[in-house]
């Protein structure tokens, strides 16, 4: 589980409760609760994300919020000592042993990197491919960041749509003075729902899977150097140094350490 993601979005929940009863009684949270404001807010927003999408890609997009809750990082500096390890192989027994060793990994977008290799496919087209099928995990990953980015977007609309119907309703009872208190405070509710449900919600995911949506392709353009660099003959020392300037100082020192605790060993 991704405790950075539940610790986020349970203490801004919490820091909101807090807000709303700090220096009254807990029974003052059902003043924010309001079914009719939810209603126009909440189903409104949902309601016209569903209008934007077809059906599959609705629901897969409301699923994707379960991504930002599991382990996702890369481990890219593993993809990298990986790759260092087929190129050894590569260079003791030949392209063609590499083929047993695709049997062994759990990563589909790199065994098929390796098969096209061991299958003599020359190396632009194998750059073509791969390439081709990362932008294509790329743009369905950008779908689903789309649709949470533009679910936050109709949220504070929908909530500004549930405030002007209640000052309608407001506007339409001015004859009774005790009713503009409750009125307004009711129209009001509405835009809170639509920040909550944008600023609470929407952004968080949206953010988080833009970042693990980067990772994964930083992971997929090392594996496909690494590749390359594998089919070209080219020395593991080599490969390992050029697979490294796509990591961060802080990264690069993190794997020269554990390289050095496992020479160590």
């Amino acid at each position: 589980m991704d405790l950075a993601t539940i610790i986020g979005l349970v203490v801004c929940f919490a820091l909101c409760i807090f807000g709303i009863v700090f220096g009254n009684s807990f029974s003052v949270i059902l003043n924010f609760m309001d079914a009719p404001s939810a209603l126009i807010t909440f189903g409104g927003a949902f309601m016209c994300i569903l209008a934007s999408y077809t059906i599959p890609e609705y629901v897969a997009g409301l699923k994707s919020i379960l991504l930002t809750f599991k382990n996702g990082a890369q481990d890219v500096s593993g993809v990298i000592k990986k790759i260092i390890d087929l190129s050894n192989v590569a260079r003791k027994e030949g392209l063609l042993s590499l083929e047993e060793a695709a049997g062994e990994l759990d990563d589909a977008f790199l065994k098929k990197g390796i098969l096209l290799i061991v299958d003599g496919t020359d190396p632009e087209l194998v750059r073509g491919i791969m390439e081709t099928e990362m932008m294509s995990i790329d743009s369905r990953h950008r779908n689903k960041i789309g649709f949470w980015e533009n679910l936050g977007a109709m949220g504070p609309a929908w909530g500004m749509i549930g405030t002007l119907i209640g000052l309608v309703n407001m506007l339409q009872n001015m004859d009774d003075p005790s009713s503009i208190g409750p009125s307004m405070a009711v129209a009001l509710l509405t835009t809170l729902y639509g920040s909550l449900l944008a600023n609470w919600i929407c952004a968080p995911v949206g953010a988080k899977l833009k970042a693990r949506n980067e990772e994964e392709m930083q992971s997929k353009e090392i594996m496909i150097e690494g590749l390359l660099s594998i089919q070209a003959g080219e020395n593991p020392r080599v490969i390992e140094e050029k697979l490294k300037s796509f990591l961060t100082p802080a990264e690069k020192a993190a794997m020269e350490a554990a390289a050095g605790g496992e020479g160590d060993g």
